[in-house]
């Protein structure tokens, strides 16, 4: 057994000490090449700037910030321009006698107690040639008497009105100038709600500090928003926008992410709040804008002489029981123009117009919404309540004598 055990631990020195002493050569030999460790943070965390070493990345990096709205932008902007206007408005003077003064016995003598005062206006606008054709809101520049244009940049050049529409609130301007930038103007029957829409303008006069045009970004809410007689303006067929529009932007563009302008600015919801935005602008249609400039270009005005040779009277809940109606809707024609469209479309007294063109009457005022887009030998589609029966009758738009 004695034996046994020497033989064992004969073996384990012969194996085992060589093997030990190479063990300790070998990580003597790697621990005097190999640096101390050492765990510094600067070493372990580093700034994230550090990451870039070239310009080339560094270049890579400033691209890739680049998209269709930041390129849409920087294409529309030069185009764009503040406007400022001295405007003469006729103010009503109001005093603690004005009840008696509004009668017309006391008109006569004292007149109408009104009185003239220049005013400051501001809003946006944009160029659409290179020859300095500028296109902005009526309710802006249209009662003018001094306009003052702002480029991007800070130049200033005086503006005069070509022509103005306060039904559509369209004005066109002109500048003296040449090789200007200008916007592309786009289709807005094309628009597609829920695509980008970017609002450039100059809200409270942002621009004359800046020198360049103030930038919202929203997407389409809606198309096709018929908002009825504002003001004595007509507004059809309205884009509507969640895009941040506020005082100050009338007149600016409207553009889509291809950088084409689909509408002009022109109103905001406010709730009567204020004249800030809270959720909803809504801008005139471009095809809308290119169509009455075109005719303010050639005539300075816009030429509205079409008749549908009939008169009508609202309907209350009496008149719609009397005819058999379940509520008081569309409108009663009261007159027929012996020979006019309407008796040629054999349109009677006494008939309900409930929709023109599929859409539904409520008021005259629809119709005459509805006419201000439209010019001689267009056809209003009537949908008619007759004798307790409805009846589909097709009228064509004559020249006005």
């Amino acid at each position: 057994m004695r034996l046994f055990n020497n033989l064992y631990v004969r073996i384990a020195i012969v194996v085992g000490v060589p093997l030990l002493v190479g063990f300790g050569l070998g990580y003597a030999l790697k621990s005097s090449k190999t640096p101390p460790m050492t765990f510094s943070s600067e070493n372990h965390f580093l700034h994230p700037t550090t990451l870039i070493q070239t310009g080339e990345q560094t270049d890579e990096l400033r691209q890739s910030r680049h998209n269709a709205i930041t390129r849409a932008v920087a294409k529309v902007s030069p185009a764009v321009v503040g406007i400022n206007v001295i405007a003469v408005k006729e103010i009503r003077y109001r005093d603690p006698f004005s009840q008696f003064f509004d009668d017309p016995f006391f008109r006569r003598f004292f007149g109408d107690r009104t009185f003239r005062q220049e005013v400051k206006g501001l809003g946006s606008g944009f160029i659409i040639s290179p020859d300095g054709y500028i296109v902005t809101n009526d309710h802006v520049a249209g009662n003018a008497t001094d306009i003052t244009v702002t480029l991007m940049g800070g130049k200033q050049m005086k503006a005069k009105i070509v022509g103005t529409d306060p039904v559509s609130d369209i004005c066109l301007l002109k500048v003296d100038g040449e090789n200007l930038p200008f916007v592309t103007m786009g289709n807005s029957d094309e628009v597609i709600i829920g695509e980008w829409a970017i609002a450039l303008g100059n809200p409270f006069g942002l621009f004359e500090i800046n020198d360049k045009p103030t930038v919202t970004v929203g997407v389409i809410s809606s198309t096709g928003m018929k908002l009825g007689q504002v003001d004595n303006r007509f507004y059809r067929d309205m884009i509507e926008t969640d895009a941040a529009i506020n005082g100050g932007n009338s007149g600016g563009p409207l553009v889509n992410a291809d950088g084409e302008v689909i509408g002009m600015n022109t109103l905001i919801y406010t709730a009567g709040q204020s004249n800030t935005f809270i959720g909803y602008g809504f801008a005139i249609p471009i095809n809308k804008v290119k169509r009455i400039v075109a005719e303010l270009k050639e005539q300075g005005k816009v030429t509205r002489n079409i008749t549908a040779g009939f008169e009508w009277q609202p309907i209350d809940i009496r008149i719609a029981r009397y005819l058999g109606l379940q509520r008081a809707e569309g409108i009663i024609v009261s007159d027929i123009t012996p020979n006019g469209p309407a008796e040629k479309a054999g349109l009677q007294i006494g008939d309900i117009i409930l929709e023109v063109n599929g859409e539904k009457i409520t008021s005259g005022n629809d119709i005459l919404s509805m006419m201000v887009d439209l010019k001689p030998g267009d056809t209003l589609k009537l949908t008619v309540y007759r004798a307790r029966k409805i009846i589909t009758l097709k009228l064509v738009l004559e020249k006005a004598e």
